[in-house]
């Protein structure tokens, strides 16, 4: 389902259930709501996810933000109301908070989950601190409590401004990706939609970005949040996320190797996978504790986890004398140990990896090194973590996990 709304409200597309629980997504600079395209398939199948588009960016138009049409004021302030301003110079994120939060009222949602990629993520993080009975849940990926010095925005918003969007076309690839991205379809129909950003659209946001410091109020979220970070990312690095992690109270880090700033492009399933299980662990409605409730957070981190192919694959084989162990895996592993906040599904790989070559469990073992693959080890990871486990669990248990894991990274590399 697509929703276009006129004037003050900022383009957005829905999709999923309309009574499914609600998830805001919210775009990087320089991207439309596309940029979710890769995780919007999983996303919509459990929740009602509402993507909308930057002043000037995809189909929203720069004249969304206050003080474009002439009105007076200059303090860049947004209402503390939350509603969407009329006047004003636009060029804060609050101004880019207040039009999500007016978006979200006009589709008649109160509280709700939100995500956002860098620009994005700093809109949740402020609707976080300021709105905070609006947000469930809080996901950061590749964000910053403040990003750089406020020279550096200034001046891409007048390079722009004076030069169009093609006098920073040819440095944006280096920013958003690595280089092995960069020629990939899916990083040439990003870089091809910058291009069709309004100039003005684009320097306000960074005006927005050049006045933004959350750094003295991160300790003041209280949502649950997840921050994950590309460990390539030249523009927001991963010790920015670790500010973003350590001054946010409770909130769990995961970097992924092999990604830059666009991370749930360069690595979708591993974003994926982040983000639904912190979703599962944290529900709109405050986290219900029933037995139906845990099952079907177990079944969506499982599947982030396994994959689907691997689930549908044991769903088919349950037969009435399986099945109560089917149902126990699902909502006490995946329901309630692999939901839990305390350690990064990078961590619990590392874990039940050691712990499987220690048991010599190889069929679980083969299972679980695919899981970590797929929950952003790299292959060096996996080697340190049985080189460990050599010292630990004893050099024939080690050499066998090594002949397989050696299998595992090869398919995985080859597509298989």
């Amino acid at each position: 389902m697509t929703s276009t709304t006129a004037h003050p409200l900022p383009h957005h597309r829905e999709d999923g259930p309309a009574d499914a629980p609600p998830l805001i997504l919210g775009p990087s600079l320089g991207t439309s709501l596309a940029v979710w395209d890769p995780q919007m398939a999983a996303l919509a199948r459990q929740f009602r996810v509402v993507r909308w588009d930057l002043p000037g960016h995809g189909g929203t138009p720069y004249d969304v933000l206050p003080g474009t049409d002439g009105a007076a004021g200059t303090d860049g302030t947004a209402p503390t109301d939350g509603t969407a301003p009329t006047e004003g110079t636009a060029h804060t994120v609050a101004d880019l908070a207040a039009l999500v939060l007016a978006l979200a009222d006009s589709l008649g949602i109160d509280r709700f989950a939100y995500a956002g990629i860098s620009l994005g993520g700093a809109v949740g993080a402020w609707l976080a601190v300021h709105h905070p009975e609006r947000i469930a849940s809080l996901a950061l990926v590749c964000s910053s409590a403040r990003f750089g010095e406020p020279e550096g925005w200034h001046e891409r918003a007048a390079l722009v401004r004076e030069q169009g969007m093609a006098a920073i076309a040819e440095t944006t690839p280096g920013r958003w990706f690595t280089p092995a991205f960069v020629g990939t379809p899916e990083a040439r129909g990003l870089l091809d939609g910058l291009r069709t950003v309004a100039p003005e659209g684009y320097a306000a946001c960074c005006d927005a970005l050049a006045t933004y410091d959350l750094r003295g109020d991160l300790g003041r979220i209280g949502a649950p949040t997840l921050v994950v970070a590309g460990r390539d990312d030249p523009a927001t690095p991963p010790a920015h996320a670790r500010e973003l992690a350590d001054g946010i109270p409770g909130a769990s880090l995961t970097e992924l190797a092999g990604a830059a700033h666009l991370a749930n492009a360069e690595r979708p399933a591993q974003v994926l996978a982040a983000l639904l299980g912190h979703l599962a662990a944290h529900p709109a409605d405050g986290g219900a504790t029933d037995d139906r409730t845990r099952h079907a957070a177990g079944t969506t981190v499982r599947r982030a986890v396994l994959g689907d192919a691997h689930v549908d694959r044991a769903a088919a084989r349950t037969t009435p004398f399986t099945a109560v162990f089917q149902d126990f895996i699902t909502r006490y592993a995946w329901g309630e140990i692999w939901t839990r906040p305390g350690l990064s599904r990078h961590t619990r790989s590392c874990v039940t990896i050691t712990a499987l070559v220690a048991r010599g469990h190889h069929e679980e073992l083969e299972l679980h090194l695919r899981a970590a693959l797929r929950n952003g080890l790299t292959a060096e990871d996996i080697q340190e973590v049985l080189l460990q486990s050599a010292v630990y669990c004893g050099v024939p248990a080690a050499n066998s996990a090594f002949a397989l894991a050696d299998r595992v990274i090869v398919e995985h590399r080859e597509g298989k």
